[in-house]
């Protein structure tokens, strides 16, 4: 019997030391995950601010050699302070020179040259190109985004992001479900629809065309979601900034990191000004008082959106970027001369040249983003994509393709390599409703300085080194045939890898010359 205990007492003594040992170490494993946790880097907020039709040249900050005397016509002081806290790019470009290729390329990651959103939607089906005497439009993706798409919105959601959209939409037609931004992976929608332009920028007209014009009935236009402000002495801007705010303060006492897509219908047409900024401007135009105050207005958002981030101590952990969905409006509905609001840089909104896709961005990445620093890396809207999902630790859907650049390392401060190898390309095979320089069916791409445009009718060539000649002056397509056919070929490579669509003969039906055939390459 004694033996018997003897061995009983020894496998309790085994079995307590296996029981101490589990204990031990599940401890160890709990302290280690939380020690883990506790040292994990919380996940960074994002405001993106998406501002409609804002030229490179409509702010304060100058973005060129030195100031111009268009940077001397806008006030805008809270993006010179979010430039002298983050880095400006010089060299910032929209992914097309009308809104929807611009904005659904950013939600995408990809070019709308590769999803076939190449033009502005409007209603479902609806072709809103404008007749061409010799061309058409190809079979485009004429309603926008298709609401399956792994959208950045939905990845963030996925990535446990509160996701916010304010203001312009414009991602797919009326009656589609791209047209509310809730099917593409935002929790929360405010004022944003199908529709690319508000039928008034004030409350007392209920932001509609029966306010604005007296005519009864709901118009495509009209703003949706802030009834609130109806009847009231408020500018849209300001009540998308009260919204917007808002949400800001829901997403910081739910505790959850969010991602704010703010987007001003400023500064599209109507061009209507704000009263309060008005006697600012009394020295100029009509029309361009009212516009300097509709960019007044957007930069006075920014500075509230900045203050709303600091009062709740949350400006460090948060990314604020700071963009234009295309080049600045200026063959029509504003004052003075057109197509030369945007100088130094050629024509505007619409065109192939430089005013209608080089924009304004600004990029402020705290603890990354060395203060006040000056970027002139070409990069383009649908970088944002991996950039923001980089930084938020939420990787991309394996099989996506994806054309954007993850642009953290330009933002610590590092030069990309071999920058000459980039091309980014543009195609708009569509007629735009205003006429001006560049303005017609195209396909272009930049590599290093140089840019080659392919315009569609003809069809022709124009080469540029926009380095030397950033106003695109001096065309150098006769006087430098092989430079051409090269660009001519990469052009061809650009558009085979993305099945990016060009114009077809208004006769035949059929898709016009490939640049190499057409360069003789």
């Amino acid at each position: 019997m004694r033996m018997k205990k003897c061995n009983s007492t020894r496998q309790e003594v085994k079995i307590d030391d296996s029981m101490d040992f589990i204990r031990y170490g599940v401890g160890m494993l709990a302290s280690l995950l939380l020690t883990a946790l506790l040292m994990a880097p919380e996940q960074p907020n994002f405001v993106l601010v998406m501002v409609d039709d804002l030229g490179w040249q409509d702010t304060s900050l100058p973005l060129h050699e030195a100031p111009t005397p268009f940077n001397a016509r806008y006030w805008t002081p809270h993006l010179e302070q979010l430039a002298r806290n983050g880095m400006a790019f010089t060299n910032a470009y929209a992914a097309g020179p009308v809104c929807t290729p611009t904005r659904t390329s950013l939600m995408t990651g990809q070019s709308p040259g590769r999803t076939h959103i190449t033009y502005w939607t409007l209603r479902q089906g609806q072709d809103t190109s404008r007749p061409h005497p010799t061309l058409k439009a190809p079979e485009w993706q004429l309603n926008g985004l298709k609401g399956d798409e792994d959208t950045l919105p939905a990845l963030l959601e996925d990535g446990g992001y509160q996701t916010i959209h304010v203001g312009k939409a414009h991602f797919g037609a009326h009656d589609t479900p791209a047209a509310d931004p809730l099917n593409l992976g935002f929790h929360r929608n405010i004022a944003g629809h199908a529709s690319g332009a508000p039928a008034s920028f004030y409350g007392k007209h209920d932001f509609s065309r029966a306010g604005r014009t007296g005519k009864e009935g709901p118009g495509i236009w009209d703003v949706p979601g802030l009834d609130a402000y109806h009847g009231q002495d408020i500018y849209l801007t300001e009540a998308l900034t009260e919204e917007a705010l808002k949400e800001i303060d829901l997403s910081v006492e739910e505790d959850k990191p969010f991602f704010l897509h703010f987007a001003p219908y400023a500064v599209h047409t109507p061009i209507m000004p704000n009263p309060r900024h008005l006697d600012r401007y009394t020295d100029r135009d009509p029309k361009e008082a009212a516009y300097a105050t509709m960019i007044q207005s957007y930069d006075e958002a920014l500075g509230a959106i900045l203050d709303r981030l600091e009062h709740h101590g949350i400006q460090d952990n948060t990314i604020v970027i700071f963009t234009s969905d295309n080049g600045g409006l200026s063959a029509h509905a504003r004052g003075g001369k057109p197509h030369l609001h945007n100088a130094p840089l050629r024509s505007g909104k619409g065109s192939a040249y430089e005013g209608g896709i080089r924009v304004p961005t600004v990029i402020h990445w705290p603890g990354r983003t060395e203060p006040g620093t000056r970027s002139d890396a070409v990069i383009v809207t649908y970088d944002l994509f991996p950039t923001i999902l980089a930084a938020a630790g939420v990787s991309t859907p394996d099989g996506k393709t994806l054309d954007g650049h993850d642009l953290s390392s330009i933002l610590s401060g590092e030069i990309p390599d071999r920058e000459e190898d980039r091309i980014i390309g543009w195609n708009q095979p569509h007629q735009w409703g205003a006429s001006g320089p560049g303005i017609e069916p195209f396909t272009s791409i930049r590599q290093g300085a140089w840019k080659l445009i392919y315009f569609h009718a003809g069809p022709r060539f124009e080469l540029y080194d926009l380095e030397h000649d950033l106003g695109e002056t001096i065309d150098l397509a006769e006087s430098n045939p092989d430079r051409v056919r090269a660009m001519a070929e990469v052009m061809t490579q650009w558009i085979n890898e993305t099945g990016a669509q060009l114009s077809r003969d208004l006769e035949t039906g059929q898709p016009i010359q490939t640049p190499a055939e057409a360069a003789g390459s």
